[in-house]
């Protein structure tokens, strides 16, 4: 009696972009609990800026699942996750040009938050742009 034939290993596929990008997003939203100025924290310092950057740091994580297999409705556009965090790139970027906000009396030292929230958003995007061109990493079993 012959043995059944065993099946082949099939390689697992694991999207890269996804991944990178909700880590940036994650780094985003922790970077505004840290200080941004001298002793004030993102969440401090900002009236609408802080919930906006919630705000996009979630939608890129919505926008990516779509890419993983988790249904979102409405389906986003490819497009989306991508404009977010360029979007978020240049609101971050803007707080590092301009001059800190009033209520940061300390000066214009920019502490740890505001670095850590410009490479989240910079990860954000290298995700978005892995998750577009739908880079992602196989993996096969190997027989022993």
């Amino acid at each position: 009696m012959n043995a059944p034939p065993t099946p082949e290993p099939r390689p697992t596929t694991v999207p890269i972009g996804p991944l990178v990008g909700s880590v940036g997003a994650v780094l985003l939203i922790v970077s505004l609990f840290l200080d941004w100025y001298t002793d004030i924290s993102g969440f401090t310092v900002f009236e609408f800026l802080d919930l906006l950057l919630v705000l996009l740091a979630l939608a890129t994580i919505a926008s990516l699942a779509d890419y993983v297999g988790l249904s979102v409705r409405p389906r986003p556009s490819r497009g989306v996750s991508l404009a977010v965090a360029v979007f978020t790139v240049y609101v971050v970027a803007s707080q590092l040009i301009n001059d800190p906000p009033a209520v940061a009396n300390g000066g214009p030292d920019h502490a740890v938050g505001i670095w850590l929230a410009l490479g989240g958003s910079l990860l954000m995007v290298l995700g978005a742009l892995l998750a577009y061109a739908r880079i992602s990493l196989s993996f096969q079993e190997r027989e022993h």
